[in-house]
């Protein structure tokens, strides 16, 4: 399927190194304020070439509204925002033809269709997550707007190098407004999104996987700031597993964790249990968050934690052992063209919007935002 949510409705489309790429977003309210300078600031976030460690590939990656917007406001119908491919080289992967790459969709989507579009992994590139930083755009107008919902993400792990900074590190960060405006000013103006002291250290690691022709791989932590107490369903659709489910949507994600994840089995329940007290306005508050925001699937008034594992580039420049369905002999590649030495960085305002969609859909679904109008 082609389309994300069941409320807010997110279609995309489009190959690497076809005409277009771009989105359909349907089932977002009107009266919303949105201009393509709300969704252009995202993708300049994801677009190519903008530093030594994503590829060479150079794409202003201008969005154009078709439709949905009068006004300069949402009218409550399919807005299309297409961004036309302008720098494509076909050429550069015709003689992976009948080779699928290893580490690649090339061999499954072959398997499947039999009618595979190879050019730059066709749909199974990177590149059409542009469609879904279009939608995430919209989404995250849309939370902002009406909760003042923000999603913050950035690296906290290259390779094997782990960084000194992490939301159960620096809680309070997320709790100041000016605070976290200076955070995200760091995030943005690092090339690896990184705000640890130690990120030089993960630079070199990247440049010397460059330097052998090799790529890396790294751990993204996203904070969702201001949601409300009660988004999500119990049992199914549970807000923990719709995350899931979209942020396991992006090629390069193979694993999610919530909260203290995959940490929280080493912990004893008193040390994982969120206690709860009234604060001096009989507010209901935690002492602790390692539920990461949410507790049987649905969401309880404190940040949500979100980390994603994600993989190496699968596109490296060493010579791999692969097969040839023409000939149906072994053989080796060595991958041509422009890739990223690291998909981190650039995957951050995807897996951002992701999140946002998520949100997005379920508030309208569980009746915190108006389905038809602001």
């Amino acid at each position: 399927m082609n389309t994300y949510g069941d409320m807010f409705r997110v279609t995309v489309f489009g190959e690497s190194h076809g005409k277009a790429v771009g989105a359909v977003v349907d089932g977002c309210p009107a009266n919303l304020p949105l201009s393509e300078e709300d969704i252009q600031k995202e993708l300049n976030r994801r677009k190519p070439g903008s530093s030594i460690f994503s590829t060479p590939r150079k794409e202003k990656d201008l969005v154009e509204i078709l439709s949905g917007i009068f006004e300069g406001k949402t009218t409550g119908t399919p807005i299309c925002a297409i961004v036309y491919n302008k720098n494509a080289r076909p050429k550069d992967y015709s003689l992976i033809k009948d080779t699928p790459r290893p580490g690649h969709a090339d061999l499954t989507y072959r398997l499947k269709y039999r009618n595979y579009d190879y050019r730059g992994g066709g749909r199974a590139s990177g590149r059409v997550t542009i469609g879904h930083v279009i939608g995430g755009a919209i989404a995250k107008k849309l939370l902002s707007y009406t909760y003042n919902i923000k999603i913050i993400g950035y690296t906290i792990k290259i390779g094997k190098i782990e960084g000194d900074f992490n939301y159960y590190k620096n809680p309070d960060i997320f709790e100041d407004e000016k605070s976290l405006e200076s955070l995200i000013e760091k995030i943005e103006g690092n090339p690896l999104r990184c705000p640890s002291m130690n990120e030089k250290e993960m630079e070199e690691y990247v440049l010397n996987a460059m330097k052998n022709k090799d790529s890396v791989g790294g751990v993204v932590e996203i904070i969702v700031v201001n949601v409300p107490a009660g988004v999500g369903n119990p049992v199914f659709n549970k807000l923990n597993g719709e995350l899931a489910r979209g942020l396991m949507s992006i090629n390069a994600v193979k694993g999610v964790e919530i909260g203290r994840g995959f940490e929280s089995a080493e912990m004893y329940g008193s040390e994982m249990n969120d206690e709860m007290y009234f604060d001096e306005d009989k507010n209901i508050r935690f002492r602790t968050n390692n539920c990461g925001g949410i507790l049987g699937g649905i969401s309880c008034g404190t940040p949500i934690v979100i980390r994603i594992a994600v993989k190496p580039t699968p596109s490296i420049g060493k010579k791999q052992r692969t097969i040839n369905l023409k000939t149906l002999e072994n053989t080796e590649i060595e991958i041509k063209g422009r890739h990223d030495p690291i998909i981190v960085p650039r995957i951050i305002p995807v897996a951002e919007s992701v999140v946002a969609i998520t949100l997005a859909d379920l508030m309208i679904k569980g009746g915190f935002i108006h389905p038809c109008s602001l």
